[in-house]
């Protein structure tokens, strides 16, 4: 931790790097401005209760610093653009063209991420229309009509967009990624209440009472560490696959000869896998919630209030599992690999190449992916297990929330420290 703080001290004393970190802290600041700004002809009050039962938006809550509970015109966030950054990843993969345009460089990159920006306005106005119809049938918006239909609407995408673009201008002139750093902040932004959450619960003596309850206290917070350590453990490791590259002759000149690795992370699907799980599991209270919020019909209770129960948590666990080895195997391709290594003289030590080298490739990549994919389904059923031990709700954003953070602070520290390797070697230079 004091080797982070010594980055950021490093890089503030380097002016074209204080000029940008500024600017971030501007951008974010503007974002958290927009989270307190309402969109009128909503009633707040009434869409707090309405995300209580555990509905999909909650997670897409806590990522907005809670401006999605607040109705204000930040509310959906950037959920529409991660959607359809994730969508338009699958076609890549699926739809030949796109995957020409995914490896034609910068260029290609540029018309692939136009697509996102025009599917993120698109889907942003879809969501928005959901979550108008939803709360008018929670009650949510007193005077509905097309007016309100037409303002809520427009509010809600307009914000999504603006956010977008708050987003880009951090990449650009910023530090770290826009996007990831707006998440950040929202999830960081929900600290301070979290926290207040457990010191009300350890007064209200859910922890236990007396020497007890303190003990229980800090044996919460060594649990939390305990989590963060973890996360920052399985983020930062890899595995190093050996690759030897043959000598080949060019002329008069000799090629090739060096040995390298093939780095794979260990949690290469991030946090993708939780979202995808978490929005098929709360897809049926927030169906009802938003379609039956006042029915009294033992089948509508049930799903209100069903995510409540451990062995949804086992089911949503089980979920994320199943789209870590989906989503990994979608990104990484053992055969692309096995193959680009053949084609420039290539090979894994002790392995022929060609199919015993993808084979061994998928392998390793197995192996990996199980532990990933039990670590991140034990990081998903974490809070439902602190919940049930300590009977605190509230607090499930823990584990999701400190995998997301991790990993941002993580990336914007390496993207750091690389630039002011840069300019130290450019001063060197000059």
């Amino acid at each position: 931790m004091g080797g982070i703080f010594e980055i950021i001290r490093n890089a503030w004393k380097i002016p074209d790097l204080r000029k940008k970190m500024f600017f971030t802290l501007i951008m974010v600041l503007i974002f958290r401005i927009g989270s307190y700004i309402p969109v009128p002809g909503m009633d707040p009050a009434k869409i707090k209760e309405i995300f209580e039962g555990g509905s999909i938006f909650g997670f897409f809550d806590i990522m907005s610093g809670g401006a999605l509970a607040n109705a204000t015109i930040f509310a959906m966030s950037i959920a529409p653009y991660i959607n359809a950054s994730i969508i338009m990843q699958l076609l890549t993969v699926a739809i030949p063209k796109l995957e020409q345009l995914a490896k034609e460089g910068e260029e290609g990159r540029k018309i692939i991420g136009q697509y996102i920006r025009y599917g993120t306005v698109v889907l942003g106005f879809l969501q928005a229309t959901a979550l108008y119809f939803g709360m008018k049938a929670g009650g949510a918006i007193p005077n509905a009509n097309a007016l309100s239909y037409i303002t809520i609407t427009l509010s809600f995408t307009a914000g999504t967009a603006f956010l977008m673009w708050l987003g880009e201008q951090i990449t650009e002139y910023g530090i770290g990624n826009g996007i990831s750093m707006l998440i950040f902040a929202g999830i960081v932004s929900r600290g301070p209440a979290g926290a207040y959450a457990i010191y009300i619960n350890q007064q209200q003596g859910n922890f236990g009472e007396g020497i007890f309850g303190i003990l229980g206290l800090i044996g919460i917070i060594l649990v939390f560490v305990a989590v963060i350590a973890g996360v920052v453990f399985v983020q930062q490791a890899e595995r190093r696959i050996p690759v030897q590259y043959a000598k080949r002759m060019v002329g008069r000149k000799v090629y090739g000869g060096q040995s390298t690795h093939i780095p794979i992370k260990v949690n290469l699907a991030g946090v993708i896998p939780i979202i995808f799980a978490m929005s098929f599991v709360a897809l049926p209270s927030t169906l009802v919630t938003f379609f039956w919020a006042n029915s009294t019909h033992p089948v509508a209770e049930f799903f209100k209030n069903y995510q409540r129960n451990i062995w949804v948590a086992v089911i949503s666990g089980l979920l994320v599992m199943f789209f870590t080895f989906f989503y990994t195997f979608i990104q990484f391709n053992p055969i692309e690999i096995a193959n680009n290594m053949k084609k420039n003289g290539g090979f894994i030590p002790g392995i022929r190449p060609g199919k015993p080298t993808s084979d061994y490739i998928f392998k390793v990549l197995n192996r990996i992916t199980w532990f990933s994919a039990l670590f991140l389904a034990l990081i998903q059923m974490f809070p439902a297990i602190i919940a049930k031990v300590t009977n605190i709700n509230g607090v499930w954003f823990a584990g999701t929330g400190v995998l997301i953070m991790v990993g941002v602070a993580l990336d914007t520290v390496k993207q750091i420290e690389s630039q002011m390797l840069m300019r130290h070697y450019k001063g060197f230079l000059e």
